[in-house]
């Protein structure tokens, strides 16, 4: 029996035409939040007026043009998908994670029901916020990576196996300006300083600020190839910038650099 959650005149709506439309506008959303700012993006605009020319001249029965644009189309997905594998990389990057960070979080809260264990977790987010901090002080040039438990084999293959707890001393040491670590980027994976020295992507995102240097835009170059966060410290000026997802948050305040790694450090 179906059942009609309204019907306007002949046309009834189900309640799953409704959860159908609710999927496709998620999906969108968050492709027009991976592509926006990107030249990927107007590449996107491009192709979507492509289809509906395409449409269009369907309609109006021009045999001749419709012809030539069936062969575009009947590769167009194919084509789309060699234009844009990075972004979808990222966009199945960002469902997997989301997945598997519902997971973490049920099992952190059933760990920390019923178990009296010591919270490395939240001492690693300490250590994070003093040290980013301290080298912000003293004008210390610095690039986190926070991975958490993505696998970035692939991505960044390059740097100083670490494998190493995550604490303050350890953190400002490999970003001191006499170590041989500093010039590259430290990333954060399972809980521990999987690496330093980095060489990360660099964006080529027209629309970032002058004032961001090869840090940031590695910060930014990362974050648009991988579900990760990324915590840059000015060496000119010792600001604290914050990247996610090809976007970069300028001169965070010590509450928004908590609030931050709250959100996006998971241990």
């Amino acid at each position: 029996m179906m059942i009609y959650l309204i019907k306007i005149g002949f046309l009834p709506i189900r309640i799953w035409d409704v959860l159908d439309v609710l999927i496709v506008g998620y999906l969108m959303y968050q492709l027009y939040r991976l592509l926006r700012g990107t030249i990927a993006f107007n590449i996107f605009l491009g192709v979507l007026m492509m289809y509906v020319v395409w449409w269009l001249v369907n309609q109006l029965k021009m045999d001749l043009l419709s012809a030539v644009l069936d062969q575009i189309v009947n590769v167009g997905v194919i084509v789309i998908i060699i234009i844009f594998q990075q972004e979808v990389r990222r966009f199945l990057l960002f469902l997997g994670d989301n997945a598997l960070q519902r997971q973490l979080d049920v099992i952190r809260r059933f760990i920390g029901r019923n178990t009296k264990i010591v919270d490395h977790y939240t001492l690693h987010k300490a250590a994070i916020k003093t040290a980013l901090v301290r080298m912000s002080r003293r004008k210390t040039g610095a690039l986190l990576v926070v991975a958490n438990h993505l696998n970035l084999e692939g991505l960044v293959n390059t740097g100083i196996l670490i494998d190493a707890q995550i604490s303050e001393p350890l953190l400002e040491s490999i970003f001191a300006k006499e170590s041989p670590l500093h010039d590259g980027a430290a990333l954060l994976s399972h809980g521990k300083i999987h690496s330093a020295s980095c060489v990360l992507p660099i964006s080529e995102n027209p629309d970032l600020p002058d004032s961001a240097g090869m840090r940031h835009r590695a910060a930014v170059g990362i974050t648009e190839k991988a579900h990760v966060a990324a915590f840059v410290v000015s060496e000119e000026n010792g600001r604290i910038s914050f990247a996610y997802q090809g976007k970069l948050e300028e001169d965070i305040s010590e509450e928004r650099l908590k609030i931050l790694l709250d959100e996006y450090y998971l241990g």
